[in-house]
């Protein structure tokens, strides 16, 4: 066998391939790093030009503008808590939170049982099953749109298609449009027609329960019903959580529907008067901005803590996988 002398530091083929000289100057990867993070920044920059001067500092204004008064022509006057006082002491803004916890309430529930009950329909294998899909969701698409209000307020009007299937059934209570009774369901009905959105996610949810646990549980003489409230709602209670969550926050921020419905009223009687119709009436028609930013601070405040007490809540009811909560 051959042997190889080698001298002090004389480096052999394998070495150089692996040794010291192979590998990266000193400082070399810290400069590397350093050139791949500003790179990373001046991609985001765009971002974070956009959140600063669009979304965090308009915010910052509208907090100072809360406790000013301002009308959007003088200078903003500090007025310290008035705004606030003056906004508890306002019928017409107690009538919002009204209109508008009677809409998240029932409206949000309503449409999310509809949503559920069609998912659990088509999650069946069934013919045309594609078409159905998309038929149901194609409402989400255009429920929020401006179109789709005016279309809604022209079917819900007197003598028009509701009022006319009324009539067939002997029931005499005109449009729903320009009944203050009635019209809030009409806006609720908008809402729970737009079901899409939320029955497609409930019908991602359904194709992850394992189909052993219901075959098991038809084995052991469970019912319809009871493998859907022992089985379907645990074990999609995440989906369930996530769509709550979603839908009340929507809720909380309806607007357009209710603005178009009404014709801009907001009536009547101020029976569609929802909060951030109001918000809308006093800061750009009243141009009392001030008072508007302290509506919206309260909105946000009131939404931050329904989602805490939501996230608080998923502990006792939602079923994560392995027993998690």
């Amino acid at each position: 066998m051959t042997h190889i002398q080698t001298s002090p530091g004389t480096l052999t083929p394998a070495a150089e391939r692996n040794g010291p000289a192979a590998e990266a100057p000193p400082g070399g990867r810290e400069r590397t790093g350093g050139r791949e993070n500003l790179a990373g920044y001046l991609f985001m920059s765009p971002w974070i030009a956009g959140f600063l001067f669009l979304i965090a500092g308009p915010m910052v204004f509208s907090l100072y503008l809360s406790f000013t008064e301002y009308n959007l022509f003088d200078a903003p006057r500090w007025i310290g808590l008035r705004n606030f006082t003056d906004m508890f002491a306002d019928p017409r803004w107690r009538q919002s939170v009204k209109v508008t916890s009677w809409y998240v309430l029932i409206g949000t529930p309503v449409k999310l049982a509809a949503a559920l009950a069609v998912a659990v329909l088509l999650a069946r294998k069934r013919w045309g099953q594609a078409f159905y899909r998309a038929a149901f969701y194609a409402p989400s698409l255009i429920g929020a749109s401006v179109s789709a209000a005016i279309v809604w307020r022209a079917l819900f009007s007197d003598g028009a298609l509701v009022d006319r299937t009324q009539k067939v059934f002997g029931v005499e209570v005109g449009g729903w449009i320009g009944d203050p009774q009635m019209i809030i369901y009409a806006l609720a009905a908008l809402t729970v027609w737009q079901f899409g959105a939320p029955m497609v996610i409930f019908l991602a949810g359904l194709k992850q329960v394992p189909r052993e646990l219901y075959e098991a549980a038809e084995v052991d003489g469970a019912g319809p019903w009871r493998r859907f409230f022992h089985i379907t709602l645990p074990m999609i209670s995440p989906v369930l959580f996530f769509n709550v969550l979603l839908e009340t926050i929507h809720s909380f921020q309806i607007f357009g529907s209710a603005y178009i419905v009404s014709n801009g009223t907001c009536g009547p009687a101020d029976a569609t008067l929802v909060y951030t119709c109001y918000l809308y009436e006093q800061g750009f028609v009243n141009s009392r901005m001030g008072f508007a930013s302290a509506m919206g601070w309260l909105l946000l405040v009131t939404v931050g803590l329904v989602t805490a007490v939501l996230f608080r809540s998923q502990k006792r009811w939602v079923h994560y996988e392995e027993g998690g909560r």
